[in-house]
């Protein structure tokens, strides 16, 4: 896998796969042949059916995964938020867990303090860095850890169905929050989801089927395929 520490204009691709090739065993290969391009400062989606490869894709691009073939290049610092916010919130507080995720970064405690403040503030959660996280609804769960990733200053953000565990309204708050982070901050932001309304928020989507995608762009052009398929 290939790192990138430096971000390129404001319209050049940010997240890159290329031809990449994936599976458990040669015989059962999850992505094959899978690329795309998500622009700097852009918010893209990812859709497609349960078992397309999407959730694996987002682990390939983030290293959690390593391509059998192709190349895949990131930002240095790119987040991740999970479906279930209880696998990677792991402190009691939640301004110690923002704070956990900068230790690397030798910090003073004037500094982490800083950012940790400023990352709540962002995802409008400032009020609550002493909250118990058991004590967090599943939407505020999901904007901690949106948080973890802005502290971290991370360049771009991988979204693996962030909407899944939460009711129709908080799905809809969740992502019309990320879409505002990715056009006051300039983040990159790509997000895998099923739920074709959360379409309306983004700049663009791929379509994943077979191992590879098969249709991008404008989200609302998929959207109405998309509806039009189900119909028929």
């Amino acid at each position: 896998m290939t790192y990138s520490n430096r971000i390129e204009s404001d319209k050049s691709p940010i997240i890159k796969a290329d031809n990449v090739r994936f599976g458990w065993s040669s015989e059962a290969l999850l992505l094959d042949g899978c690329s795309l391009q998500v622009p700097s400062g852009e918010f893209w989606m990812l859709l497609g059916n349960n078992g397309s490869g999407k959730s694996t894709l987002l682990r390939l691009l983030a290293g959690l995964l390593i391509p059998d073939a192709g190349s895949i290049v990131m930002p240095y610092k790119t987040g991740f938020v999970f479906q279930n916010p209880d696998h990677q919130l792991v402190m009691p507080t939640v301004g110690a867990d923002i704070a956990f995720g900068l230790v690397s970064e030798n910090l003073s405690q004037v500094q982490v303090r800083q950012r940790v403040k400023e990352a709540l503030d962002a995802v409008n959660l400032l009020d609550l860095e002493r909250r118990p996280i058991h004590a967090l609804s599943g939407g505020q769960k999901q904007r901690i850890a949106i948080a973890g990733a802005i502290a971290r200053n991370c360049q771009a953000i991988l979204f693996d169905e962030p909407t899944a565990l939460l009711d129709p309204d908080t799905q809809l708050e969740l992502v019309a929050q990320v879409k505002n982070l990715v056009e006051n901050r300039g983040l990159t932001a790509l997000w895998v989801t099923h739920r074709l309304e959360e379409l309306d928020y983004c700049d663009g989507a791929f379509l994943l089927e077979g191992g590879k995608v098969v249709a991008q762009g404008d989200p609302q052009s998929l959207k109405e395929k998309l509806l039009a398929t189900e119909r028929s």
